[in-house]
């Protein structure tokens, strides 16, 4: 009688879990965009967070286009709306033309602690392409601890606390995609594949829904950049340019020329800022930039003496510095 109930008691927690499973997969989304050069994958992972169509993932090259693709669990395609990032979270929100879709309530994520079973929901590989389900694998939460990483030679922008996993669950395309309980409770986003900063073995982590609430919820109603120090100050008159940053860019000569440097002016603010010749610029503070001329329509919205934070990618790796405006112009106004 013992051994039938204790097969029963299995048997309905293996329907429990399989159930959650599905539930979870449902509010999962496959993001195709950018790659291909270099070795770089052109995949990635997200998932909803609003009946709307909102959708978080992690900011990497694959949004990097004009076109980022976003399949739903039923195979549906959709054209997703880059709507922004929050580079220090590394997170991204994009938006599809869609209504009435399964969702995560971020709300109701949970913390959890070192021993708990977990399963992780990604993308990875490009495993799923359609309505085929995504890869799921089981772990146990192993510490929870402040992310020290680096992408090659650089620093990894998020520097927060982060769950580290005993599973292999940061694979390429698995960034973006989520860690749950075993009956689906939302724990986590997985991050990008990263490197311990002293000892240079690989990371298996996903930051915790409670970091990432704030900036998503910021950026889905536009309120994600902090109020401007200057907004009190009279206007200058100036609108700042590349070349006032000591950036000389490719010439504009199509209606979307990506925004890389050709040259950088010695002893300016860009040169000691460390950004180089072939640098991507994709956002300034927070705004994605897509083209010589968006990034043109940025830099004119900034203020002498403000403090610009420019994020270009490098190779295979994002590199975020930080410098000043010029109070005096390089470029004539």
């Amino acid at each position: 009688m013992a051994a039938v109930l204790l097969f029963a008691d299995a048997t309905a927690a293996r329907a429990q879990t399989n159930s959650a499973m599905e539930d979870v997969q449902s509010r999962m989304v496959k993001i195709f965009g950018a790659g291909g050069l270099g070795g770089l994958h052109a995949y990635g992972t997200g998932f909803l967070v609003s009946s709307e169509g909102h959708i978080a993932t992690v900011w990497s090259h694959v949004l990097d286009t004009n076109t980022v693709t976003a399949v739903l669990s039923d195979g549906r395609r959709f054209y997703a709306k880059v709507l922004g990032a929050d580079i220090e979270h590394d997170v991204a929100l994009l938006k599809i033309e869609a209504e009435g879709l399964p969702a995560f309530d971020l709300t109701r994520a949970i913390e959890v602690s070192p021993g708990t079973r977990v399963l992780a929901f990604s993308n990875m590989f490009k495993v799923a392409a359609g309505d085929e389900r995504m890869t799921v694998q089981r772990g146990v939460i192993a510490a929870k601890s402040t992310l020290d990483a680096r992408r090659g030679r650089f620093q990894a922008p998020y520097r927060g606390p982060v769950y580290v996993i005993d599973a292999v669950i940061n694979n390429p395309g698995a960034a973006g995609g989520v860690v749950t309980t075993v009956d689906g409770r939302l724990v986590g986003m997985i991050g990008r594949e990263v490197k311990n900063a002293q000892s240079e073995t690989w990371i298996n982590y996903a930051v915790p829904i409670s970091e990432l609430t704030g900036p998503i919820e910021a950026l889905r109603t536009g309120d994600f950049r902090p109020k401007d120090p200057f907004a009190e100050t009279e206007p200058t008159g100036k609108s700042m340019t590349a070349l006032d940053f000591g950036l000389v860019l490719l010439p504009d000569v199509v209606a979307r020329t990506p925004a890389y440097i050709d040259e950088v002016l010695p002893e300016s603010p860009a040169a000691r800022a460390g950004l180089a010749p072939e640098d991507l610029v994709v956002f300034v503070n927070g705004d994605l930039v897509g083209s010589i001329s968006s990034l043109n329509g940025v830099l004119a919205k900034i203020l002498p003496g403000d403090d610009v934070q420019f994020t270009v990618r490098r190779g295979d790796d994002l590199v975020n510095v930080t410098l000043q405006a010029p109070q005096k112009a390089v470029s004539p106004n």
